[in-house]
């Protein structure tokens, strides 16, 4: 079992959530899963075309997109998740390896 002294500090959620808002795909790759969010700007253009065919042409920028939109906020939220429970795990991990070092006990594996 790794140690928390030998685990890497995650990266800070908020900023993988200022990443991913600036540009899309960006705090998933600080997070290390690219290839995520690789698949989310895939399926943001996919659904941004769609949707500009289907509306009509009177619609707003953002309504001909929305589709693309959706899924922008949806990587937002999936980075921003990501991370938190990365960083919630590592917390965790300290104290209990804080607590086994101070009692003297051991964790069962």
């Amino acid at each position: 079992m790794t140690s928390s002294a030998t685990a890497p500090t995650p990266p800070s959620p908020y900023l993988v959530l200022g990443a991913a808002i600036v540009l899309p795909a960006s705090g998933h790759v600080i997070l290390g899963v690219p290839v995520r969010g690789l698949q989310f700007l895939f399926f943001m253009v996919i659904l941004a075309w769609v949707t500009a065919k289907i509306s009509p042409a009177d619609a707003s920028f953002v309504g001909r997109h929305a589709g693309g939109f959706l899924i922008y906020a949806l990587s937002i939220l999936d980075a921003y998740k990501i991370a938190r429970i990365r960083t919630a795990k590592w917390v965790h991990n300290a104290r209990r390896d804080n607590d086994s070092a101070q009692s003297g006990i051991e964790t069962h594996t």
